[in-house]
């Protein structure tokens, strides 16, 4: 069995036997860490960054969205490529409601744009 000194003082010659690698897997492991440290202080960053955004729109905000739609047995789901099933009728509807102050539908799609049939 190996003392502790015995494996130090066979550690601290492997170092001196070979600096040029010891250097840089040393600098290996410090930008690795580096760059751990770096990206899970983005994200979290990020997210508190989404909080806020989400916190600013108030606790009195409801945003009303439209269901799945179904067609040929496939089901949709909500901006998957089915049909609105909200209405600008709906939108003056919900208007209409005791307490609604105001009321903004919008409306998203995709699309794709060819031109000189690129």
């Amino acid at each position: 069995m190996m003392l502790t000194s015995d494996l130090v003082a066979g550690a601290l010659r492997a170092l001196r036997a070979n600096p040029m690698r010891s250097g840089l897997t040393a600098l290996g492991v410090i930008i690795g860490v580096a760059s751990v440290v770096a990206m899970v202080a983005l994200g979290s960053g990020a997210q508190a960054q989404v909080q806020r955004s989400i916190a600013s729109l108030g606790s009195n905000l409801l945003i009303v969205v439209p269901g799945a739609a179904q067609s040929g047995g496939v089901r949709f789901a909500v901006g998957g490529g089915g049909r609105d099933t909200l209405t600008l009728a709906d939108a003056q509807a919900i208007a209409q409601v005791d307490g609604v102050i105001t009321v903004a539908p919008s409306q998203r799609g995709a699309a794709q744009v060819v031109a000189n049939g690129l």
